[in-house]
């Protein structure tokens, strides 16, 4: 399974790996649950905070080097055989799906992203510490390429103008629309670009959707297309990992992740539509 929530993860949390996604390490220092390890994602993640990053090349957020991210899974001590569980303070939306996706593409079976995130666990009685786990490093994870799809800013261009595929932006409608923008210096989308904003995967209680109500909700966006006809993004290749993650719960599977995103498509002076457009909602 994809999603795991609080209370199977109660009961065999001591013979997994768990993996503390958000952002702010001083969050994850301030305590954690028991036995978490954090992820960082400007370092473990992604090269965000490499020497050198330019966002106007793979984005805010690029995918880090294969064997750089094999050797960080042996160093939290993570093998082809460890259940991993991961969780954040979104509902997935911050790291945690990413990750998730990341692990995933590597041919990993056993991962889950917490339903909920830290906020679940905390409602059902968890309690935060801050002693850090002991670990055991294992060698490099073996991986020789990542195995889920991807599209670069090239492929994005065919997509876009293809009638036969799918092209969503998953940021929140007010940055899809251009109305505002806080995290990148142009406003707008990408031209041919459906909307479904991230968090509308997410039920009233902060938890994901039946997984009869996503596969409604994305076979609406679709409208025939198939999954492996889609791809993802949203600003920076993060949140767009929600997104197929959810479509994973609700058995979609293939569809591919565009990591440059917005925040590399912005910067290359490709075309952009600043005009407002009519997002997709599927009335769910």
């Amino acid at each position: 399974m994809s999603l795991i929530t609080a209370s199977d993860l109660r009961t065999r949390h001591t013979s997994l790996r768990l993996l503390d996604a958000r952002p702010d390490l001083s969050d994850y220092l301030a305590g954690h649950l028991p036995g978490a390890l954090h992820a960082d994602l400007n370092r473990q993640l992604s090269t965000a905070a490499d020497p050198g990053h330019d966002p106007a090349r793979g984005g805010r957020h690029p995918l880090p080097p294969l064997d750089r991210f094999a050797t960080q899974l042996g160093a939290w001590g993570i093998g082809p055989d460890t259940e991993v569980v991961v969780y954040d303070a979104a509902s997935g939306g911050n790291a945690a799906a990413r990750l998730w996706w990341m692990l995933k593409a590597l041919g990993h079976a056993r991962v889950s992203v917490l339903d909920g995130g830290l906020q679940a666990a905390l409602q059902d009685g968890w309690t935060l510490t801050v002693e850090m786990p002991s670990i055991s490093p294992l060698a490099a994870y073996p991986a020789e390429r990542w195995l889920r799809p991807t599209a670069d800013m090239e492929a994005v261009e065919v997509i876009r103008r293809d009638a036969t595929q799918r092209l969503l932006d998953v940021r929140a409608p007010e940055r899809w629309r251009g109305d505002s923008e806080t995290l990148d210096p142009i406003a707008g989308h990408i031209p041919g670009s459906l909307n479904l904003a991230w968090n509308d995967n997410l039920d009233g209680s902060g938890r994901f959707k039946a997984p009869e109500l996503l596969r409604a909700q994305y076979e609406a966006l679709l409208g025939g297309v198939p999954a492996e006809r889609l791809t993802v993004h949203c600003g920076s290749g993060v949140t767009a990992c929600h997104t197929l993650l959810a479509l994973e719960v609700a058995g979609l599977r293939g569809a591919s992740l565009y990591v440059g995103s917005w925040s590399e498509w912005c910067r290359s002076g490709r075309e952009r539509s600043p005009e407002a457009k009519p997002e997709l909602k599927a009335g769910l």
